[in-house]
């Protein structure tokens, strides 16, 4: 697996291109903003964008989406809870100083269970709420990664003082990911940078308030 890592837009949102290693298809996840930059990318390292997976349908993780399937035409899996905010994502966000933002239609609504095959990989889609309402992980783990969104942070996690947000849900999501992959699983988080379970089981404060109480 050939993962990249592109930080992007103002407020430093992570977006990932992931192909097989020698592979001409690539997929990506959460193009929050930069389009024109995440094109230049795709077309450098000679791949075609056959699928854009989004995690949730904050502004900064679904900036780029409707640009890049213009150029494109790859198709959009989105959270079937969270169709209607990518359709109109300026009737539910409004930050000042941002947007505003193209819409789209997802072509594929996804929950968890689901399995999304693109770019000889097999995406499982794991319901991981809390930070928004339908929020999903997308999870490889014959390849040990998760593509986490705004779940799971180095020393953190999402926020949850957000419309639609909610703690104990996002902690509940946040186990659910420690029970179901093992500690060597790289997650690659929406924002700062790469970390690994094992590692956030052991230092996070806020698994280890988590655990040590019992949840």
């Amino acid at each position: 697996m050939d993962v990249r890592m592109y930080t992007v837009g103002m407020i430093q949102e992570n977006c990932f291109l992931v192909s097989r290693k020698g592979g001409t298809e690539a997929v990506i996840v959460d193009p929050g903003d930069d389009a024109p930059k995440l094109l230049a990318a795709i077309e450098e390292h000679g791949l075609t964008l056959v699928g854009i997976l989004i995690t949730h349908t904050h502004f900064d993780h679904i900036g780029a989406v409707a640009d890049l399937h213009d150029a494109t035409g790859a198709e959009v899996w989105c959270p079937e809870g969270e169709l209607e905010t990518l359709h109109d994502p300026n009737a539910v966000m409004r930050w000042e100083g941002f947007g505003p933002f193209r819409g789209y239609d997802a072509e594929h609504p996804v929950k968890g269970g689901d399995v999304v095959s693109l770019a000889g990989f097999d995406f499982q889609v794991v319901s991981t709420p809390g930070h928004s309402p339908d929020h999903v992980t997308y999870a490889l783990p014959d390849e040990g990664a998760l593509f986490s969104g705004d779940v799971l942070f180095q020393g953190s996690i999402g926020r949850t003082d957000l419309p639609g947000a909610d703690h104990a849900t996002l902690m509940r999501s946040i186990a659910t990911l420690l029970e179901r992959f093992d500690d060597a699983t790289t997650v690659c988080p929406g924002h700062m940078g790469p970390t690994t379970l094992g590692q956030e089981r052991r230092t996070n404060p806020f698994i280890l308030d988590m655990l040590q109480n019992g949840a």
